[in-house]
């Protein structure tokens, strides 16, 4: 389930970042993006944190599943008020932005919850 969790997260990350990396024109003028350079970053940004979930999930431990609940969090904290103030947004973007921090919550929870004990991890390596 833990390794599910960082799967999980990098396939909603990796494509994000892509689709933000390689941004057409058009798009970032629905959205009302300006200057184009900021969402090229953005999108390296989640596609490297994307990256590294994918290679975290190979083995899990307890900073690595601390730094996929707090990076979920910090994403949902982000998006969620933006989301919920959203006035100015389309109504499909805001759906969007909503559907993305409740499977990040989901996600980062489920991370906090599968993660074994010290005792557990201690207890195998010791037979």
């Amino acid at each position: 389930m833990l390794r599910a969790s960082f799967w999980l997260t990098a396939l909603l990350f990796i494509p994000l970042g892509l689709l933000l990396y390689f941004l057409p024109p058009a798009l970032a003028a629905t959205l009302g993006v300006s200057p184009l350079w900021l969402p090229r970053v953005a999108g390296g940004l989640l596609l490297a944190w994307g990256a590294f979930q994918v290679a975290a999930g190979f083995a899990p431990d307890a900073v690595r599943v601390g730094g996929l609940a707090g990076g979920n969090l910090l994403t949902v904290a982000a998006l969620l008020p933006a989301a919920l103030r959203g006035d100015a947004l389309p109504p499909a973007v805001r759906t969007l932005m909503l559907a993305l921090s409740g499977a990040l919550l989901l996600l980062a929870v489920v991370a906090l919850l599968s993660l074994p004990s010290r005792r557990s991890s201690s207890a195998k390596v010791e037979q």
